[in-house]
């Protein structure tokens, strides 16, 4: 059975683990953390392993960490000393990192490989609450550094066999990143650039769609969505991945006066 290929928000810093005691998070997060509490139960089946690309590694050349990731990359700042502590003790899948290597050097792009980088926030936070009882092994994926849309996208479609051999593709971003804009004033400007990117990856024809998304930044407010976009490229790989198949927004919520969609192909 084939899988899908996911872009999913992946929060901010440890948002929804920011209670010692383990209770709820602040309720603004509740959503989010409820879609990516339901992610493995919507896939038709249980997936062998995970593939993730984080909006929160940058490479030279696309790079697969072919290690265990831990300890973890605590990559976020000024938060609860509690949450340099949290541990997510999945296995890495480093034949799944292999298999992702050849399928990309196939496609003519070459391919680094890593073993002693710490999974970042952009996978471990998202994947404690998908996976909580960390038993999906798991190999990451980098962005490169040059954040060409159209080179993400074909990395993506590459990669797409893998979806067929058991392997989830989870791009980990936002749609919507700009850290310099917050509150309810921004809402409705996040909204009409969610609305035309939701129109764009969900477009039925997936050369066009294709297309639409590789020129992001024409949409309206692009570039106030994404001053740099690397939050927003993990999406070109889950599209390029979705190949031909059917796109679709399951999830459409507002954090911090954002608004921020996911979205699942094939």
């Amino acid at each position: 059975m084939t899988l899908p290929a996911l872009f999913v928000p992946h929060g901010g810093g440890p948002c929804f683990f920011m209670d010692p005691d383990g209770g709820p998070p602040d309720p603004m997060w509740r959503p989010m953390q409820a879609y990516l509490g339901g992610l493995i139960e919507s896939l038709p089946e249980r997936p062998k392993a995970i593939l993730l690309v984080s909006g929160h590694w940058e490479e030279d050349q696309v790079t697969v960490h072919a290690g265990d990731g831990h300890p973890l990359l605590f990559d976020y700042y000024g938060f609860p000393e509690h949450t340099y502590r949290l541990r997510w003790d999945t296995p890495g899948a480093p034949e799944v990192a292999i298999r992702a290597k050849a399928l990309i050097e196939g496609a003519g792009f070459p391919v680094g490989v890593e073993r002693e980088r710490g999974w970042d926030h952009g996978v471990f936070i998202p994947m404690m609450v998908a996976v909580p009882e960390a038993d999906i092994p798991l190999a990451q994926l980098s962005l490169r550094k040059d954040l060409d849309p159209a080179a993400h996208i074909a990395i993506g479609k590459a990669l797409a066999p893998l979806r067929d051999e058991g392997v989830l593709i989870v791009g980990s971003g936002m749609s919507f990143h700009n850290m310099r804009a917050f509150g309810p004033q921004v809402t409705p400007i996040a909204d009409q650039w969610d609305a035309a990117l939701t129109e764009a990856v969900t477009d039925p024809d997936p050369a066009r769609r294709a297309g639409r998304i590789a020129a992001w930044d024409r949409l309206p407010h692009g570039r106030f969505a994404h001053p740099r976009e690397e939050h927003l490229l993990p999406l070109m790989v889950a599209l390029g991945a979705g190949g031909e198949g059917p796109a679709a927004c399951d999830y459409r919520g507002h954090v911090l006066g954002w608004t921020v969609s996911g979205y699942r192909f094939g």
